[in-house]
């Protein structure tokens, strides 16, 4: 049985299970007993993931930047890539918060809920909250809040990723630690840094396995935190975790349908219609494996026999791409971020929601590309904001079919990205031609 097929039993038992156990009526001493036996199977699954979380940034964002941003390397084509890869996934965090905004799908568990939800997940939640209250009430200019961004010592900023009492800039001074690495690493030279990339390929498979390990628990692990939820709230919170599902996907559907064709006609000079109707073997393969890794082969025979993009274009783009132009994962953290954001009653400043639409893009570039590989670094932006890390394990159970559709998503911006790339080359060497 396939673990997505696991995680979906998982929940249905653990719902299940929590609507009979409290339409039983057992006495309040028993249904806490019962709490205290299953609690801890959720716990250990969290921790698994949390375990992981640092060196996954620091070896998947600095190898992510290192590819990108060694210019000397990728030379023009690099430069149009970074830009391109930053405005269209700044595009689909925007429609993803504005979504969001629109209709507020957070906002609609009533207040017993989220006080239910801030407790379960212990005291750390209500430091969490205060201290983004505090942030939001600060009158610190934009420099000394990118001051506190670049850290003095990045590995105390490691150690206390996760203490909502530090003042540092905790997870977004980690990421920005991986960011500046990762440039100067690219600027150093790959000869010199040869060594040091292995190291960093093998911390991050290493990383990809553990979490492999961790999501192995996952079916269990998300029973146990459903069955807490449901014994304790009921079904309340599953109409606002069917809209936040809706949501997902009517933004995954306007950046793929609007957004792509776009591109396409007017920046790639193709037909929207046929280029997508062409990719179609793709665009299956990457919804049914949840993976831009496994898919880059598919993606790569079709771009270069059906689309008719050049061979090293196909080669350098959807490479790069399946690890740093992640569209549909940039947008899926900016509506997650903000969703669990509402659920727990953290309310975001319009200057915090851009944090957010930042954060997103950055955390993009260095998102696994590998099924479930977003969701370990959506927990540094809930932390980053005030949101317990915590909360993601309340859209595990849901994760799998978003997973396929924002993939799809990915692995479909890396052929237009291609497709663009391919167009503005060609139009620079008949410049230059015409120069000559």
């Amino acid at each position: 049985m396939k673990l997505h097929t696991k995680i979906f039993i998982g929940m249905v038992v653990g719902i299940v299970a929590g609507l009979i156990v409290k339409t039983l009526g057992l006495p309040q001493e028993t249904l806490q007993t019962i709490v205290k036996w299953v609690e801890p199977i959720g716990r250990i699954f969290m921790n698994l993931i949390f375990m992981m979380v640092i060196p996954l940034i620091l070896s998947a964002l600095i190898l992510g930047i290192a590819e990108i941003g060694d210019v000397k390397k990728l030379g023009r084509m690099g430069i149009k890539l970074l830009v391109y890869t930053i405005v269209v996934s700044f595009i689909a965090v925007l429609i993803g918060v504005t979504m969001v905004n629109m209709f507020n799908p957070g906002r609609t568990i009533s207040e017993d809920t989220r006080e239910y939800l801030v407790s379960e997940f212990g005291a750390e939640a209500a430091k969490a909250k205060a201290q983004a209250q505090a942030i939001e009430a600060d009158e610190r200019t934009v420099g000394d809040i990118l001051a506190q961004i670049i850290p003095r010592n990045p590995f105390d900023e490691m150690v206390n990723a996760f203490n909502s009492a530090h003042t540092g800039g905790g997870l977004l001074s980690v990421m920005f630690f991986a960011l500046i690495f990762g440039v100067a690493m690219a600027a150093v030279g790959e000869e010199k840094t040869a060594t040091l990339k292995k190291f960093l390929e093998g911390l991050y498979e290493v990383v990809i396995k553990v979490i492999g390990y961790a999501m192995a628990l996952a079916p269990y692990g998300v029973a146990a935190l459903l069955f807490n939820m449901v014994l304790n709230v009921g079904a309340d919170f599953l109409l606002s975790l069917l809209w936040y599902v809706l949501i997902v996907l009517g933004a995954l559907a306007i950046h793929q349908f609007v957004v792509y064709s776009i591109i396409l006609k007017y920046f790639a000079k193709r037909n929207p219609i046929q280029f997508m109707k062409d990719m179609g073997e793709v665009t299956l393969t990457a919804f049914s494996t949840s993976s831009s890794n496994a898919t880059l082969p598919t993606a790569i025979r079709v771009s270069i026999e059906k689309l008719k993009i050049p061979k090293p274009i196909a080669h350098f783009v959807l490479t790069i791409g399946s690890t740093g132009n992640q569209n549909g994962t940039a947008l899926f953290e900016g509506i997650t971020v903000l969703f669990l954001a509402q659920v727990f009653g953290v309310d975001l400043s319009l200057g915090s929601q851009i944090t957010v639409v930042l954060l997103c893009i950055l955390a993009g570039v260095g998102t696994a590309g590998v099924p479930g590989g977003s969701l370990p670094v959506i927990v540094t932006i809930l932390v980053s904001i005030g949101v317990p890390g915590e909360a993601i394990a309340l859209i595990y159970g849901v994760d799998r079919i978003l997973d396929m559709s924002r993939t799809t998503l990915n692995v479909n911006g890396d052929i237009t990205a291609a497709a663009y790339i391919q167009h503005v080359e060609e139009k620079q060497a008949a410049k230059e031609a015409a120069a000559r």
